[in-house]
């Protein structure tokens, strides 16, 4: 069983456009950009099948719902889902800072806020009642309380969540257990999309286990058009970027036939993914390229180059896919006969698999050679720089895991599409900590969800 939530951070604000800290104070609007973003989201939702819209309480994001709703209903061929206000999402409490500048904050309480920009979780704050309290560590606890309620209420539902920045990191962050300290890893911009699906067999479910978690995608705005610069994706504010791409579909995805390292080049639909990631990233700026050294990943950054003439591409063997050994070429139904055993640890326990045979490789080799390539390449960015990565869905994995704080055993908590699209900026430099600014963007394939093959993988 499957439930599905959607999230999506409230439309641009007064305070969002005067840069004032909102948190809980409810004195913020929509501007009449906001709601124009999100009755375009609206549109883009029809035809998800949503059960529900939950909402924070709070005017920005209540009024999102609203006119996401709206916009549901004025192309409804059936029921349109009911909006639910919930205390779990309000905002993080930021009592004492409310409607102060970034400006302001820096003036009255410089090593707070020093704090709050370099490790959030330890920032520790005074109401106005005396109380001393965490933030950071409140929202996630409050985050946590939230799905322990919302998955039993909404199992096997799709339901759209509408909240806030701080909340809807939170509840990213504690849907895949990964604690406070991970605060600053996640980016949530106005009206920016992210899918988390939650899975479970009957058999877990009877034992009170909690259902597998996967995050889809994350802060995908590509519903709303072009940003700055004529390009959909999160404006990069300072630093050095990455744009990390899985190729496009070979037919052995397609028959979910396992393809490891055999050089199994593009079908005629991964050819066409890899020329809609291109045009995606027309109108972005790359000033070097990497690939993984198999074809089907060189042809897919080849097609994204064709925009960028002149920009030099450099093949990587720490990139290539996971060798999968005596499993290559064959397809799911035949590994479970020959090893049943193993393949079911693969599916439940990757960390602890080694494929069989000659090239059988293990997550943590893969995940070794394919961190430290992508050292190698941040490490020769210089600042104000994008490189384009292209890859596989093992390795975008590890890398992702890498960049979020999981571990090898977390692989199956990502989802990378063939020809998705994931951005990781490092906003204080090569040295600094990495955030992921989108994941796995596929809109521009067509639709909300992820709709690429699902491989073997």
């Amino acid at each position: 069983m499957i439930t599905r939530f959607l999230l999506l951070r409230h439309g641009l604000s007064t305070y969002n456009v005067e840069g004032r800290i909102q948190g809980r104070d409810d004195a913020s609007t929509l501007t009449a950009a906001g709601e124009a973003m999100a009755t375009r989201t609206g549109a883009t939702l029809r035809g998800v099948g949503l059960s529900v819209i939950l909402t924070s309480p709070l005017l920005r994001a209540a009024r999102t719902a609203e006119l996401v709703r709206n916009a549901l209903a004025g192309a409804a061929t059936g029921a349109v889902p009911a909006i639910q206000r919930r205390q779990g999402l309000l905002e993080m409490d930021l009592e004492p800072w409310c409607g102060f500048t970034r400006q302001q904050l820096i003036d009255r309480y410089p090593a707070e806020e020093r704090l709050w920009r370099e490790h959030p979780e330890q920032l520790t704050l005074q109401r106005a009642s005396g109380a001393h309290y965490r933030p950071v560590v409140e929202l996630y606890e409050q985050a946590q309380a939230f799905w322990q309620a919302v998955l039993r209420q909404h199992r096997g539902e799709t339901a759209l969540i509408v909240a806030h920045n701080g909340i809807l990191r939170c509840l990213v962050l504690a849907a895949l257990n990964l604690g406070p300290a991970a605060f600053g890893r996640l980016r949530m911009d106005n009206c920016g999309l992210s899918v988390l699906n939650f899975s479970e067999t009957a058999g877990a479910a009877a034992a009170g286990a909690a259902p597998a978690v996967q995050l889809e995608s994350l802060n995908s705005g590509l519903h709303l058009g072009p940003g700055s610069g004529d390009s959909a994706l999160p404006t990069l504010r300072r630093g050095l970027r990455l744009l990390l791409l899985r190729h496009g579909e070979t037919d052995w995805n397609r028959e979910r036939r396992f393809q490891g390292q055999i050089d199994v080049p593009l079908n005629r639909a991964g050819r066409e993914q890899a020329r809609q990631a291109a045009d995606l990233l027309r109108h972005t700026t790359i000033h070097c390229a990497y690939s993984s050294a198999m074809a089907r990943p060189r042809e897919t950054a080849e097609a994204v180059l064709a925009h960028h003439l002149g920009v030099p591409l450099t093949t990587s063997q720490g990139l290539v896919e996971i060798g999968h050994g005596l499993w290559e070429g064959r397809l799911e139904h035949e590994i479970a006969s020959a090893w049943p055993e193993l393949l079911a640890a693969w599916a439940s326990r990757p960390h602890e698999v080694v494929m069989p045979g000659p090239g059988g490789e293990s997550v943590q080799e893969v995940w070794e050679r394919a961190v430290a390539a992508w050292r190698r390449i941040v490490g020769s960015l210089a600042d104000g720089e994008t490189a384009l990565v292209v890859a596989h869905d093992a390795v975008n994995k590890t890398i992702l895991c890498h960049v979020l704080g999981l571990t090898p055993a977390d692989i199956w908590s990502i989802k990378q599409g063939n020809g998705g699209v994931t951005v990781i900026d490092y906003p204080n430099g090569s040295d600094g900590a990495a955030v992921v600014s989108a994941l796995n963007l596929t809109g521009h394939l067509g639709g909300v969800l992820d709709q690429t093959a699902a491989g073997a993988l």
